[in-house]
């Protein structure tokens, strides 16, 4: 009963986020949706021409599947990290939510909630984008990959809400971006194949790249069974550990 009432609370969480959000809606999802757009034409069909076949693929068609993943990547980092830091510094709203019956634990689990509802819709977005285009090879994939943009959603937002945790301004969230978001979205296969032994290693540690693969497998069609079980592993697992360190964070701050 107490963890129905505390699902019920969050979700007044969530409910608040969407409130907000849809005041402005389209102005919120035009980047999420625009963003991938100008980068498929500008690359895929622009420098794509320029590039041979990669693995059987068009340069558009590799392309593809990675921006639904960056669109999970960005959507999620800026929501927990500026979003969350201007709801808690500036406008106060977690102050006058723990007034309420809502707690640390109602708003943690809310704030993630949510970024998983804005992972899977965004996905769904540009997955429709990619199929409008032809782009998605394995059509029916569309059931899914929506789902894999949310998982996705949840680790990299979970270290948007630890780098919440620990920045003094707001300002601090760029160094954030330059050293650990734009890293991880450069180097994740989302534009090239890995082929350097090296960073094929390094990158086993981006929770971001084991979705980049989860969904590159599903909209090509070719998902190998121990592969995606291994990357899905892999996400579950980083969810888990970002989710309790930034969970600490987040009980950090709002007692502070």
């Amino acid at each position: 009963m107490l963890m129905i009432e505390s699902l019920l609370l969050s979700l007044q969480v969530v409910r608040r986020n969407w409130t907000v959000y849809k005041k402005d809606l389209i102005a919120n999802t035009s980047p999420s949706v625009a963003d991938p757009l100008f980068l498929l034409i500008s690359l895929g069909l622009g420098l794509g021409g320029y590039i041979q076949r990669i693995d059987g693929l068009s340069y558009t068609e590799f392309l593809g599947p990675g921006l639904i993943a960056t669109t999970a990547l960005f959507t999620s980092f800026f929501e927990s990290s500026y979003g969350f830091y201007i709801r808690l510094t500036f406008e106060n709203v977690f102050k006058a939510m723990l007034t309420t019956p809502i707690g640390i634990k109602e708003i943690f689990i809310g704030e993630m909630i949510w970024l998983f509802i804005k992972g899977t819709v965004m996905g769904l977005g540009v997955s429709l984008v990619l199929l409008c285009f032809k782009i998605l090879l394995s059509p029916i994939s569309l059931l899914w990959i929506p789902l894999l943009g949310g998982l996705i959603a949840l680790p990299c937002g979970a270290i948007g809400l630890i780098a919440s945790g620990y920045v003094r301004n707001i300002n601090q969230f760029q160094i954030v971006y330059s050293f650990l978001i734009a890293p991880i979205y450069f180097l994740s296969g989302v534009f090239f194949p890995i082929s350097n032994p090296i960073v094929a290693k390094i990158i086993l540690i981006s929770p971001f790249y084991h979705g980049v693969r989860l969904i590159q497998m599903s909209a090509w069609g070719r998902v190998n069974l121990q592969d995606f079980l291994f990357h899905m592993s892999a996400l579950i697992l980083f969810t888990l550990i970002l989710s309790v360190w930034s969970y600490k964070r987040v009980v950090a701050k709002l007692q502070s």
